[in-house]
């Protein structure tokens, strides 16, 4: 009636039986119905798949894939990201992560649609968040392929972007002689998640190459308090931040990412505050963006302002 777009919809499998199943309500497999009224009604749709080893990925994830794009381009975009699993399990079905191989596997396959769909809607549809690339071992697509980042609050295409606004930024600085010149030789230090240890590690070493008098520790956290197989740094929270900091070097200040905190506030889901995080640790906190773009201006200690004048 009020044509109301875009909606989102956790379609997980095209398989109604298999919905059944795996949502444990017998009415689950009704809902995809009204995927079709939608797509009659030209409402945009964005769209997920959360997969499970064994459950919905292989060919069942191939027939999701090939029905879904019947509803392009009015369906713009599906992502498809692995299954999180906590420690908190007891009674739940059994469920384990997905291996480098599997996240392989799933690779080839979303990209195997992306160039069908891309040749019949100019979209390439169908994604696969960062974990699979990360976990498989594999290089992120280029940017173009994320048609305009329309997942990236999905872990689609977030570590692209964070990566090609850091190469952005980083140039900028390196190029700009006003800027180097007020760039002041410190420690400081910034945490992550095992999942992106292996980014910022490696834009931490850039910046000390290029700034020989900045050092930045990186250090990452074990999530302890969900569980070792929650691996994003948006599931940090201040126990574990506190017990695994204590007694390690931060240097003048100690940056962490807003994505830890709830939104609006300065509390950590496990209900630790920042200020307790700065007694704990006795060193300053202080909170950035998670982009490329926020990375080098913290560790640089360049300020937003600054940058802006000087370019």
């Amino acid at each position: 009636k009020y044509n109301l777009s875009p909606i989102n919809i956790s379609f997980h499998t095209m398989n109604p039986e298999l919905r059944c199943r795996m949502l444990n309500n017998r009415f689950a497999g009704e809902a995809l119905k009204k995927v079709e009224r939608f797509y009659e009604a030209g409402i945009t749709m964005n769209g997920q798949i959360v997969l499970c080893p064994g459950w919905n990925d292989g060919k069942e994830l191939e027939y999701s894939i090939n029905e879904l794009m019947k509803y392009l381009p009015v369906l713009e975009s599906v992502s498809v990201v692995p299954v999180g699993l906590t420690r908190f399990r007891d009674g739940l079905e059994k469920l384990r992560a997905f291996t480098p191989e599997e996240c392989g596997e799933v690779i080839d396959i979303i990209e195997k649609y992306q160039k069908i769909a891309h040749e019949r809607s100019g979209l390439h549809f169908i994604h696969a968040s960062d974990e699979f690339y990360i976990v498989a071992g594999r290089n992120l697509p280029e940017s173009e392929r994320y048609d305009d980042y329309r997942q990236i609050d999905n872990g689609v295409g977030k570590a692209r972007f964070i990566i090609d606004d850091f190469n952005e930024t980083l140039e900028r600085v390196r190029s700009n002689p006003e800027i180097c010149a007020a760039i002041r030789p410190r420690t400081v230090s910034t945490v992550t998640g095992t999942l992106t240890t292996g980014m910022n590690e490696e834009f931490a070493r850039r910046i000390e190459e290029t700034f020989p008098g900045v050092k930045v520790n990186v250090y990452t956290i074990l999530n302890d308090f969900y569980g070792h197989g929650i691996t994003v740094t948006g599931l940090l929270v201040g126990s574990d931040i506190i017990n695994q900091l204590r007694g390690k070097e931060l240097g003048e200040r100690l940056y962490l990412p807003e994505t830890c905190l709830r939104s609006g506030s300065d509390e950590f889901l496990d209900d630790v505050r920042v200020p307790e995080l700065e007694d704990a640790l006795q060193c300053g906190v202080s909170i950035v963006k998670s982009s490329g773009r926020d990375f080098v201006f913290s560790m640089l200690g360049i300020r937003d302002l600054d940058f802006r004048i000087l370019l």
